[in-house]
């Protein structure tokens, strides 16, 4: 086939509205073209790993480049600031002879996708089920669910962790007995200044701020805020503008919205709207909370409704308002990702293996699918990769 040919195929492709993003099998074709997206997996007859996709952002188009690494239970990914280099939790609790999961550390082959496993050490915990790279790229900061601690790993030249220097214990329990009999860390992320951590905690129904500084964490002068009985906060998310965060409670399908302190390091909530339409009584589980890059719109994910729900937000009132619910494409979206450029959008569907691109509307925030659902085996995370 030629070039133009190609071309005009590719053309025609996208200006069909049943053309999927991915070609099924379209392979282990080394090439450089387009950005890298990784999806981490919970492991088993399914999955194997992490795996790698090549994405355009100019169309949209997503094409397979098949198993990037082997490695259990991957469930979530965090990119290294420079680009080189991914981190992964490693979802278990039998690491090494040890009562913890681990982190692994990999080298990424921008030409083929593929990762090269950098070394694996453990995460200070059972379950570790969220890290992430500080804005120095000298530490990973990891949550671990089972224990209820958070964890600080230093990151050598390069790329390879270093024993935790650092796990704090978080304490607390909240009213329901089957999932808060004690503290379940469920997330930790920084601030825009690398100088404060919020660790959302569902089993203590806390929101537990840390000051940072070089990889040492320590209790915030308000070192923890409480939600509301029940609640369960599982993610939390700053606001870009760096005077807000948003904080996604599992149990209760809630989403707060906390005034942010940036020279303190304080929350403060400021009122909740629910994640769900009126009229759905189901069991449902919220997942995961982003802001989209220019900060005017909030997206969560609902399990069990399996949809996203848009909130627009005003920062002169710290306010959201929703926009929109629409269907994830697939069963129980337990993570997605925005790309950088504001453009796009991929969910996983643990549940339905699968994957599914949505494009952003940026005046309105408001989520169009496109192309075909791609299958993934028990997908669980997303990561772009620019």
């Amino acid at each position: 086939m030629t070039r133009t040919t190609a071309f005009l195929l590719l053309a025609l492709c996208v200006g069909l509205a049943g053309c999927g993003p991915a070609q099924s099998g379209a392979g282990n074709e080394a090439t450089n073209n387009g950005e890298l997206v990784y999806i981490g997996t919970y492991t088993g007859e399914k999955s194997q790993g992490i795996y790698a996709f090549r994405f355009d952002p100019a169309t949209g188009s997503l094409t397979s480049l098949g198993l990037a690494a082997e490695t259990r239970n991957p469930s979530f990914l965090a990119l290294h600031p420079n680009g080189r280099f991914l981190y992964a939790v490693n979802e278990v609790s039998d690491f090494d002879d040890q009562r913890s999961g681990s982190v692994s550390a990999f080298a990424i082959d921008r030409e083929t996708g593929k990762l090269t496993l950098l070394n694996t050490q453990a995460s200070g915990g059972g379950s570790p089920c969220y890290l992430v790279v500080d804005k120095d790229g000298r530490h990973v900061l990891v949550a671990n669910y089972s224990r209820g601690t958070v964890a600080v790993l230093p990151i050598g030249p390069d790329g390879s962790l270093g024993e935790a220097t650092q796990v704090v214990q978080h304490t607390g329990s909240g009213p329901n007995e089957r999932r808060q009999r004690g503290p379940h860390a469920h997330s930790i992320d920084l601030d825009a200044g690398n100088a404060f951590a919020v660790s959302a905690d569902l089993g203590a129904d806390r929101l537990f701020v840390y000051r940072y500084d070089a990889g040492t964490l320590t209790p915030a002068p308000v070192p923890s805020v409480a939600a509301e009985p029940g609640a369960g906060p599982r993610h939390f998310a700053f606001h870009p503008g760096g005077r807000f965060g948003f904080g996604l409670n599992e149990l209760q399908s809630t989403m707060v919205v906390y005034a942010w302190d940036a020279g303190k390091g304080e929350l403060r909530a400021l009122g909740s709207v629910n994640t769900l339409p009126e009229g759905f009584s189901g069991e449902n589980y919220p997942a995961t909370v982003q802001v989209h890059p220019e900060g005017r719109f909030v997206y969560g994910t609902n399990r069990g409704h399996d949809s996203f729900v848009v909130f627009e937000f005003d920062a002169d009132t710290g306010t959201l308002t929703t926009v929109q619910h629409e269907s994830v494409r697939g069963r129980w979206p337990r993570h997605f990702a925005i790309h950088p450029g504001g453009d796009w959008l991929i969910a996983v569907g643990q549940r339905s293996d699968s994957i599914a691109l949505f494009r952003i509307d940026r005046s309105t925030g408001r989520l169009s699918p496109v192309g075909d659902v791609i299958e993934v085996g028990t997908p669980s995370s997303v990561l772009f990769v620019p």
